[in-house]
This record gives structure tokens, sequence and C-alpha cells, in this order.
């Protein structure tokens, strides 16, 4: 697009704010800080399970430099967080759950001071047996560790049947079982947690931070600690990622309890990177018993599944992510009859919490590869197979319920059938070296978007034209690197037929947007473009009215909006936005509009525990992906040579975007199949440190291909749906299925590294079952 031309949909759009990311401009929470703000920070307890005996921060209170020293007893709230359950102490005041719960918050003039005053901290721990595994947490006699959940330690467990159920498998040709575990995965954002809080003279508090849920850590921390929620502001500009990690609160009530005894002075708080690995939440480790049965033809006709999350040892969203789990644990097909359960459960390690994927990663690296053994078993074609059970607008799916937006997954896996890698994979086999060995794997994917049909999925979204005759957009939601709020811009522009570059951008903040949920669930453009694009409508039409009084014009009909103007078609008098902006006033020169998803109806086999988590939904996004791997013999490496990612996300807003996210997601995907995984002893994090956690590199990452399906989703802004999240999904059964055909051996978990994979050749050697 050229400077000046009105904005387009479905185009490439440079993002303003990719220019000040690259050179550096202060556009991060920490970049904010106020000059001469003191610095806060947290001791952590260092052992997964104790009760807290006594804690005396006297020591450090009296140390020079150090400004004020604060445990659970200066805390005049609940002293509990978490988005369903409050179940999260900003201090400890009884028992430590894992080793990276705090203890005490010090406030001190200079970094220096700050760690010479955590390391006084007295306090006296009784070590209590932790819960390390999530099986061992359901035994009869476990510790439980929220006596006052009546749950125990299953922190939400649900039950879904279609069909027969269980009845249906004894019907079927053919039933294959796969077991599977995934590991945790750390969120890694290049930004880790941050922010700064003052406390204002007339005794209010705002916080800076790196957030994606603003409005919601508004009503959070203020339970906490005791605080009008109207007094507390909280501020979210620009993230350096968050992938759900920052879907919840870090640093917010920490920051707001030491700007309460920091004397109207500013506070900051960044974690360092061991301190983010060990306290943030991390992706649930999950195991997964899946069963697929089908007639000698591959129609699917049973399915069952069991999923038992980790969900450590709070509350931080595991309920939504086992719902989530459960909702696609028997894939993107039409499946008759069908049993699925799964339990979240409480232990004292590492806290599970929202993740990219939330819960259908997990479960879709089991399914897809059972799919794969079912195909082998019955002597099909692993692309047929797929194409013969892909689901269908208005198909019922294996949980029960009708699939009423649009549904590409028949067009994506025609797509992929048809993509010179596809066709091409096996004269690109046939070419591997000595001590060489390769393979291609395929996936189907699904992922749903949005809360729900309990939680009001809502965005407000508001728009102003400025005296300047530009115009200025309120961004209800956080942009953590994903682009909305680029798209934003886009949107506003191509219904008010302006330039982006005349649309300014106002970002997340409790005092002046307005509320719109959080940026996570793949619901973050669905939800506030459409917001935004009814209030841009609505001040269109205003101010046509209002011009066609100024130039007595018979109505709006006779005018159009240009850039920068307004046209009186009949003689083709332009009149100036700044001018009519002159003539207004402000409340007639701003408007607002509210935009809530569709629920979907049904769901009747779910409890209502689950439907308050999410089930069922009514928009979901599809997807195809293919991965040509090579194994080295010799060593157990595996390589992705090349990666195909076809998706249907409906309409797209902004080509680029939609392909960089993909592409993101991919990435973060190959991480999880192939390197990342957080290893837990005893309760305790052993590779806390971007040297040992194994993050790949833009060397790691293969040539990615991404095609888009055409599609139209009539509920979403201009046709599109979530794109965020799906590609994640995919990366794990893609490369498991491509080993699997290079090898002919499967991994029971994730990562395949190369000692696991050369383990598993040498079983094959050696006879033993592949």
């Amino acid at each position: 697009m050229r400077v000046g031309e009105p904005a387009r949909i479905g185009v490439p759009l440079p993002r303003a704010d990719a220019g000040p990311k690259a050179a550096g401009e202060p556009l991060y929470a920490g970049d904010t800080v106020p000059d001469g703000a003191l610095w806060a920070g947290v001791r952590r307890a260092g052992v997964p399970r104790a009760r807290l005996v006594s804690i005396d921060v006297g020591r450090a209170a009296a140390l020079e430099g150090v400004v004020a020293a604060l445990t659970h007893r200066d805390v005049a709230g609940t002293n509990r967080q978490g988005v369903i359950r409050r179940d999260q102490p900003v201090l400890v005041d009884g028992e430590v759950r894992h080793a990276g719960d705090p203890l005490a918050l010090v406030v001190a003039e200079s970094p220096e001071a700050l760690e010479r005053a955590l390391a006084l901290v007295d306090a006296v721990l009784e070590p209590l047996p932790p819960l390390l595994d999530a099986a061992e947490a359901l035994r009869d006699g476990a510790p439980v560790l929220h006596p006052d959940h009546p749950g125990g330690n299953v922190l939400l467990e649900g039950r879904l049947v279609s069909g027969s159920g269980e009845a249906a498998e004894t019907g079927c040709d053919s039933v294959v079982e796969v077991l599977f575990e995934t590991p945790r995965q750390e969120h890694a954002c290049l930004e880790t947690a941050a922010g700064w809080a003052v406390a204002t003279p007339d005794g209010a508090v705002e916080v800076t931070c790196s957030t994606q849920t603003p409005w919601r850590d508004r009503a959070e921390t203020a339970e906490a600690l005791g605080l009008d929620p109207a007094r507390l502001r909280i501020v979210a500009p620009y993230l350096g990622g968050g992938f759900g990690g920052k879907d919840g609160l870090t640093v917010q009530s920490l920051l707001a309890l030491a700007a309460l005894h920091a004397g109207h002075r500013p506070v900051r708080m960044r974690w360092g990177r061991e301190e983010s690995i060990v306290a943030g939440v991390k992706r649930h480790a999950g195991r997964m018993t899946v069963k697929l049965g089908a007639t000698a033809d591959g129609t699917l006709r049973f399915a069952s599944a069991d999923v038992l999350l980790d969900t450590g040892p709070y509350d931080h969203l595991g309920g939504a992510v086992l719902e989530l789990a459960l909702e696609h644990a028997t894939g993107p097909y039409r499946v008759p009859n069908a049993v699925v359960t799964g339990r979240a459960v409480y232990t004292d390690n590492p806290i599970g919490g929202a993740f990219r994927g939330f819960g259908v990663t997990q479960v879709t690296a089991a399914v897809e590869q059972a799919v794969d053994l079912l195909a082998d078993r019955l002597a099909l074609d692993r692309l047929e197979i797929r194409r013969k059970n892909a689901l269908a607008r208005g198909d019922v799916t294996g949980t029960g319920f009708t699939l009423l937006c649009s549904v590409g997954l028949g067009d994506a896996l025609d797509a992929l059938a048809r993509h010179p890698l596809f066709t091409g994979r096996e004269a690109w086999k046939e070419g591997a070296g000595p001590f060489r060995r390769r393979g291609a794997g395929i996936a189907a994917l699904w992922h749903g978007a949005g809360y729900g049909p309990i939680v009001p999925d809502v965005a407000n979204a508001k728009i102003e034209l400025l005296p300047s005759g530009r115009f200025r957009v309120f961004c209800g939601v956080a942009d953590m690197g994903q682009g909305n709020v680029a798209t934003n811009a886009q949107v506003a522009g191509a219904v008010l037929c302006q330039p982006p570059e005349a649309v300014e951008l106002v970002l997340p903040d409790t005092a002046a947007t307005l509320p719109s949920g959080s940026s996570a669930a793949s619901r973050t453009t669905y939800g506030f473009a459409n917001a935004l694009a009814g209030a841009a409508r609505a001040l269109r039409d205003r101010l046509l009215a209002r011009a066609a009084d100024v130039l007595m014009a018979r109505g709006g009909e006779e005018l159009a909006l240009v850039p920068g103007a307004v046209r009186h078609l009949p003689t083709g008098r332009t009149f100036p936005l700044a001018r009519l902006a002159g003539l207004m006033e402000a409340s007639e020169r701003t408007a607002v509009h509210r935009f809530r998803a569709p629920d979907a109806l049904d769901g009747a086999n779910a409890s209502e525990a689950l439907r308050l988590h999410g089930f069922p939904h009514r928009v979901f996004s599809f997807g195809v992906h293919l991965a040509l791997v090579e194994v080295d013999e010799l060593t157990g490496a595996v390589e992705v040579c090349r990666y195909l990612a076809v998706t249907d996300c409906g309409s797209l807003l902004n080509p680029q975007l939609a392909e960089q996210q993909v592409e993101g997601a991919v990435a973060q995907g190959l991480g999880l199949a192939l390197s990342e995984e957080l290893l837990v002893a005893d309760g305790l994090v052993g590779n806390a440190s971007l040297s040992t956690y194994l993050v790949p590199t833009a060397l790691d990452v293969p040539p990615i291909d991404t095609l888009f399906v055409p599609g139209h989703e009539e509920t979403g802004p201009y046709g599109m749906k979530g794109v965020g999240e799906i590609a994640v999904n995919g990366p794990v059964p893609a490369v498991g299925n491509a080993l699997a055909d290079a090898c002919g051996v499967r991994l029971p978990r994730a990562p395949f590294t190369p000692e696991r994979v050369l383990l598993a050749l040498r079983r094959g050697r050696d006879g033993s079952p592949r």
C-alpha cells in the first residue's frame, strides 16, 4: 500500500510498531520506569512443600538502603489470587506449595541493596512430603494441598459421552491405542515479567506491567490487597511476548503492594530469566491414553481418551486447559460414539497454566499418531483415512456438539494433497544418504476460540475523531507481539476510508480504554475487530450526518468519507475532517460498540463445571501439517528439513500477519517436538536458563511453507477466525508420524531427543517391539 492510501482488508500492511521495536525504542513496561524508581524483589521458598513456621524480616528492614520489607502480615486483602479459584497467595501465609512461592517482598534503593536484603530474610520452613506426580496425588491417603477444595487434589475432572460410548468398541473391525506424554514447556518470552507501580497522593495505585489481561488483573489485585478497584489502574504497553505466560498475575499484586509502602515513589520489578522459569507458569505436562476404532474401510466408529494434566499447586486456568483438551480429544473427525475423561490434578511441581494451544496441543499429539496407527493397521492411506472422516459444517463432533461455524478442513486436506512437498515426498525419502533415514508425517488440526457458553466473551471498542482530523482508537486488548494493534488501525481505516497512518492507537489502560477481555484464546482480533468495526461504522454515519447539515445536503447518502475529508458527491466539494471536528462536541466525535461472541447452544452431555470452563465452543479454525524429517542412525538426531502448514482461519485481514502467526506457532511446536522439556526433579527445576532449556533458534527452524484455504466465517469481522494458536498443535504429531515413517519406531513421549530416538532405534535393531 502507498502512503496516504486508504486502508484495505486482505492486503499486507506494515506494522506501525515494527520500526520502533527494531530501533529499540522504549515501548515495553520495563522501558517506561520513571527516574529514581525503587527496586522490588521477592524471596522465594526454594522448596516444593513446607509449613511456614515463622518469618522475620527485621534484619532485612534494618539494612541501609531498604525502604520496606513485607510479609503476608502486610497484605490487607484476601492475600489470594487466581482466575477461577482464588487459591494462590500473594505472599505465603501458611503453606509453601512450590519452590517458586514468594515468602517476603523487599523494596530498596538499588538492586544491590535489594539482593543483600533478600538474603537476610529469616524464614523457618518445616518440610512436608511433596506431591510430585499427578497420578500419585490421586492415591488414597495422599496429602491434600488445598483442604478447602471439595475436589481434594483434583482441580477439575470431566467426562463426555456421545452415542453408545464404550459399548461401540466391540463393533469395530480394528482398534488401536496410544499412550503418549508431553512435558512442561516454558514460554521463554524475550521480555520476562516486568513493570512498575506508584501510589499517588490521592490514594490511588497505578501499575504499568507486561500483561495479557489488564482488566482481570485489576479485579484480582484489588481483591487480594483489599483495594477499591476504582482506585487501581492497570496500564498494558506492548508485550515482549506472552503466549499465555502473562494470562494472569505475575508482578501485578507484588508491585501494587510495594507501591503502597514506598511513600509515593515509583517502584520497579523485573524477573530475571531464572526467576521467570522457576516462578512462572508452564504448559501442563500431560499423559494421554487414546483409543480409535474403525470398520475395515476406515470409517471411524469409536474413540476414547483419558487425559491426566499436572496443574501444579494453583488454579492458573488449569480447568480451562483441561476442558479444551477434552473437547478436542477425538480429533477433527466424525466419531459417532465416544467417551472422554480427564482430570487436572494439583501437585507441588511448577505451576501449570495457560500456554498457546491450551490443552489442545497435548491431546492432538496423541490423537493424530493414533490415526496413523489405525491407517497402518487397516492398510489404508494415511491422508485418505483423514479425508474420509474429516468434519464438515453441520456435523456432530466426537464430543457431542454440532459444528455451526465455517469448516475448511476438507479443503485443507485437498490443498496438502496437491502440494509438491507432499506429492514428491517418496522421491525425497529415497534420497537419504548413508546412515540416514527420511520420513514424512501429517497431522490434521482443529482449535476452538473464545471463552465458551457461560463466561461472556465480550469486546468493547471506542474510537474518536480528533480536532486534528485524525482518528484515535482505544485498544481494549493487549498486543503481545502478534500485531493486533496494527490490525486495529487497518480495520478502522478501512471502515472510515482513511490511511492507517491517520489512525492513532491507545494501548490498554483501565483508566482510558474499555474492557475487552484477554489477549488469548484465539479471540483477540475476532472479538475486538468486530467491536471496532461496529464503532467505526457508527462514527462514520454520525460524521456524514453532521456534515450533511453543514453542507446543506439532503442527507448522508450524498456524502462519502475520503482521506482527511468528507466529500459531497453531487458537487465534488470537500470539507476537511479537522474543520468538521471543530464544529462538534467531544461526545459527538466519539463512538463505542459492544460485541459479544455467539455461544454454542448444545453441550447437554457436559457438567456445569465443564461448561463454566468453556464447553463447547462455537467457532473453530482447522488445519493440516506435513513434516519431512531426516534421522541420523548413528546419533539419533532428528532434523526437520521442510514443513508445510495449511490453515483454515476464514478470510485474512492481513496475510503477512497471519503467515507470521503460523510460522511462529510452528517454531514453538517444533521446540516441544524436538528439544524443549522443563526438567523437574523433587519439585525443583533443573534447567532454569536458556543455555540448558533449549529453545529453537533461527538455525533450527526449517523452511516453512504456509498456505491458507479460502473461507468466510459469518460471525467474524470480514469473515476471519483466530489463527494465533492452531499451528502450535501440529508439529509434535507430524514429526512423531514422520519419525515412525522413517524408522518404524514410535516414542511414547515428547520431545524426540537424540538420546530417546537412538535408544528406540537400538531396541528396534535388537528385535524388541517397535
